[in-house]
């Protein structure tokens, strides 16, 4: 028997896609190993981990790099076999030596994305990832485009690194249920026909090319709106001008089950990304049944293989031009539609969590 310790902080509140990895893979962890035992280290009690009795939450009230320093101390203390950090690279760079680690690198976006990233984050992950990866055991990762960034930008070595990609949710798929979906519409004040953008407001979520794409398709869909789902983040002032228009509505955070309802009313699904370590959200809509454009740039074509209709996300005329294509032949809309609930089928958290904790079980590469 093995005892492995987790950072699960990203777990707790409201959560972004790397938030929603940690929930749902230490999860599927727990479900499927009940062999071992799991450490599970917080600064808050998630009650979503309570039912599993090979797993104990260890809480420490603290915050920032005294949070990291004294799971540091504890972890010297029980001398865990194997530390995953699912999100941060903070311990793994200050572990104490003698414990295994495996990390998980969804993406290299603060060093070849830096205009799209917050100042500090920035400057916490270039510190501490290199020396992450040097610590590491292994790697594990979400998607080819991010293992090949990681070999030619870090000169890691191949076998080093492993992918488990992400998955939907089976809360992600087709609602049928005309009173649930008229309930979330008056919820969020929804018109009857629009196109769905989803994900953090930020510059590398690229809705301000978005936005001017679906302003170009408006005179041959005038009745068609757009609404994006999600909280403000870094640097989105670019988008203040368009919250006073009348046809773009901006409805904040969603939660999980009111998204697959907007993903199952929804026309089109746009996510014209600039840079995905994964790109969860297109195989969520996928999964729901929508037809999905999104980006020909970094892991997103390898999620959507040929179930989605890709576009450049630097050319507002490519977005546009699609928009128009799928909104204008019902024939491609249920084309996409069958062809992504066949691909969203393809990936699976189960499988990903097995392929992690294979990683737990192997021997550190010599």
């Amino acid at each position: 028997m093995m005892k492995i310790a987790i950072d699960i902080r990203a777990s707790n509140g409201t959560k972004a896609g790397k938030g929603w990895y940690t929930l749902v893979m230490v999860k599927e962890l727990l479900k499927r190993d009940t062999k071992n035992q799991y450490l599970l280290y917080t600064n808050e009690l998630n009650p979503s981990f309570a039912k599993y009795t090979n797993a104990r939450q260890v809480e420490i009230k603290k915050s920032g790099l005294s949070w990291h320093l004294a799971v540091r101390r504890d972890l010297k203390r029980t001398r865990p076999d194997v530390f995953w950090a699912p999100t941060s690279y903070i311990l793994p760079a200050i572990m104490p030596r003698g414990i295994r680690t495996v990390i998980t690198v969804h993406d290299v976006i603060a060093f070849i994305f830096p205009d799209g990233h917050d100042k500090k984050a920035l400057w916490l992950e270039r510190l501490t990832l290199h020396r992450a990866i040097k610590r590491a055991d292994h790697i594990s990762t979400v998607s080819r485009s991010t293992k090949n960034d990681l070999m030619k930008m870090f000169h890691v070595q191949d076998k080093k690194v492993d992918i488990a990609p992400c998955a939907s949710s089976s809360i992600f798929k087709p609602v049928k249920d005309r009173f649930a979906l008229n309930a979330v519409r008056e919820k969020y004040n929804l018109p009857e026909k629009f196109i769905l953008g989803l994900g953090t407001l930020s510059p590398r979520k690229n809705f301000t090319r978005l936005i001017k794409a679906y302003a170009q398709t408006l005179p041959k869909h005038p009745d068609v709106h757009l609404v994006i789902v999600g909280p403000k983040g870094w640097n989105c002032n670019d988008l203040i001008p368009f919250e006073q228009s009348d046809k773009v509505h901006f409805i904040g955070y969603v939660d999980g089950e009111d998204i697959a309802a907007l993903y199952s009313l929804a026309k089109i699904f746009v996510f014209p990304s600039l840079y995905e370590g994964f790109g969860i959200p297109p195989l969520e809509a996928m999964a729901c049944g929508c037809p999905v454009i999104t980006s020909n740039v970094s892991s997103l074509p390898e999620v959507v293989g040929n179930s989605a209709m890709l576009i450049d996300p630097y050319s507002v005329e490519d977005i546009a031009n699609a928009i128009d294509i799928i909104l204008s032949n019902a024939y491609i809309q249920e084309d996409l539609r069958e062809k992504g609930l066949f691909r969203a089928r393809k990936f699976s958290w189960g499988v990903s969590a097995e392929r992690v904790l294979d990683l737990f079980e192997s021997k550190p590469l010599q």
